[in-house]
């Protein structure tokens, strides 16, 4: 592995991102400044976090990284089931977003106890 590119993780979250920022176009225009902005920030920080983490000297830095990231990841599903509950997401729309996010949640766990395990 030579970037944290290469890690199916951050591949993965960053698809997430994507996949966010086009369901939030939808959301109703006063949630520009509020739900909208606080999924997509704290979507943004989980790959952003992964990339940030890989850079830094010794397992510690990158644990920090890493748990930074999966709170991200934990707080945006909190906004992303909030956001169902106010019906700005269908049903279908809710499954497949946390689907993958939930797969995200499995790998980061997983990646967090290995890096542990290394230490």
């Amino acid at each position: 592995m030579n970037t944290f590119r290469d890690l199916l993780i951050w591949q993965k979250s960053m698809s997430l991102v994507t996949s966010i920022y086009q369901i939030t176009n939808s959301f109703p225009k006063e949630e520009i400044y509020g739900l909208s902005s606080q999924i997509r920030r704290s979507s943004v920080s989980i790959p952003s976090n992964i990339a940030e983490g890989y850079g830094r000297d010794g397992n510690n830095d990158y644990l920090r990284f890493l748990n930074i990231s999966i709170s991200s990841l934990f707080e945006m599903q909190t906004q992303l089931e909030i956001s169902f509950n106010l019906k700005y997401l269908n049903e279908n729309q809710f499954n497949k977003i946390n689907g993958e996010s939930r797969e995200i949640e499995r790998m980061l766990s997983s990646f967090i106890r290995k890096i542990k395990d290394r230490k």
